[in-house]
């Protein structure tokens, strides 16, 4: 299980990157690896200001759909125009090639109520 330090995560089982008031976001590998091989990456919501905790998009896996949750308020800049292509690349690099948004946090400062990855191994009891 690989969960990489110098990132934050959710309990929704997202990682953030944080750079400056720009955050990089994708699913962690437990996700990914909860919900087996993913077929589709639907992400509408680029040029969007969204809410914490509200829904920026949805992967659909083999037998389920899961919504994405935004983990901090901000406005959505840029989604991972290859997981159109190669939805696949989350299984396979959740943390590189699998990113899913960029965005702009409205309030930097919130990412410190964010899980370390010491806080996140015990959430999911690794």
């Amino acid at each position: 299980m690989n969960i990489p330090e110098g990132l934050k995560y959710t309990k929704d089982h997202e990682w953030i990157k944080i750079d400056g008031n720009k955050a990089t976001i994708g699913i962690t590998d437990f996700a990914q690896g909860e919900l087996g091989d993913i077929v589709y990456v639907d992400i509408p919501t680029v040029g969007q200001e969204v809410g914490e905790h509200e829904v920026f998009g949805t992967v659909e896996a083999v037998k389920t759909v899961s919504d994405l949750y935004l983990p901090l308020t901000g406005k959505v800049l840029e989604v991972n125009k290859e997981l159109d292509a190669s939805p696949e690349k989350v299984n396979s690099d959740p943390y590189g090639a699998g990113w899913m948004i960029k965005m702009e946090m409205k309030n930097p400062a919130d990412a410190s109520k964010l899980l370390s990855a010491a806080q996140y191994k015990e959430l999911i009891g690794k």
